[in-house]
C-alpha cells in the first residue's frame, strides 16, 4: 500500500510536556499528541488475509505508523494503469483488497493500492480536534501573508520599472 497523504497525521507525543507545576505529573486521561507529514510515496507492506476488509487494512496501516487520527479520515484507493492512463477507484469499507490483488495477477501496474485522505467532497470538520483546526487557521494565515508579500513585491518592482 502506497501512502499519499496531503494533510499531517497525529501520533502520540514521545516527549513528555512539562506540566505547569514543576514536579507534578499530568492528570490521568490527558493524552499528548503531535502532528507531522508522512513523506509522500511512503510504502508499507502488510500481512493480511484474503477476507480482510478495506476498513481493517486502513486500521492496520494506521497502527503500523502509530497514527491516532480517526480512521474515517482515510480511504483506500485501487490504482490501475491501462494504456498509459492511471485510474483510481475508492474501495468500499467491506471490499477485500487482497482478494482483488490476487485476482489481478502479479503486476503492480495492473492493480495496487493507495491510502489517501477520504475525499467525500465536503470536509468533515467534526473529525478534527480543536488544536488541529487551530493549526489549519495558522497555516492559512501564513499562506495568505506570503501571498500578500509576493503581490506587494511584484507591484513594487513594476512601480520601480515604471518610474525608471
Amino acid at each position: 500500500v502506497q501512502l499519499k497523504l496531503v494533510r499531517p497525521v497525529a501520533v502520540p507525543a514521545t516527549n513528555r510536556v512539562p506540566s505547569l507545576q514543576a514536579g507534578r505529573p499530568h492528570p490521568q486521561g490527558v493524552k499528548r499528541r503531535t502532528s507531522f507529514y508522512l513523506p509522500k510515496g511512503t510504502v508499507k507492506h502488510l500481512h493480511i488475509l484474503s477476507h480482510t476488509r478495506a476498513s481493517e487494512v486502513i486500521d492496520a496501516l494506521l497502527r503500523k505508523f502509530t497514527v491516532i487520527d480517526n480512521p474515517r479520515k482515510f480511504a483506500l484507493f485501487e490504482r490501475s494503469e491501462k494504456d498509459e492512463q492511471v485510474y483510481l477507484r475508492k474501495l468500499g469499507d467491506d471490499e477485500q483488497p487482497l482478494r482483488l490483488r490476487l485476482l489481478a495477477g502479479p503486476s503492480e501496474k495492473v492493480l495496487s493500492f493507495i491510502l489517501k485522505e477520504n475525499e467525500t467532497g465536503e470536509v468533515n470538520w467534526d473529525a478534527f480536534t480543536l488544536p488541529e483546526l487551530h493549526n489549519f487557521l495558522l497555516i492559512l494565515q501564513r499562506e495568505e501573508e506570503e501571498h500578500v508579500r509576493r503581490l506587494r513585491h511584484r507591484y513594487a518592482c513594476c512601480r520601480q520599472k515604471m518610474q525608471e
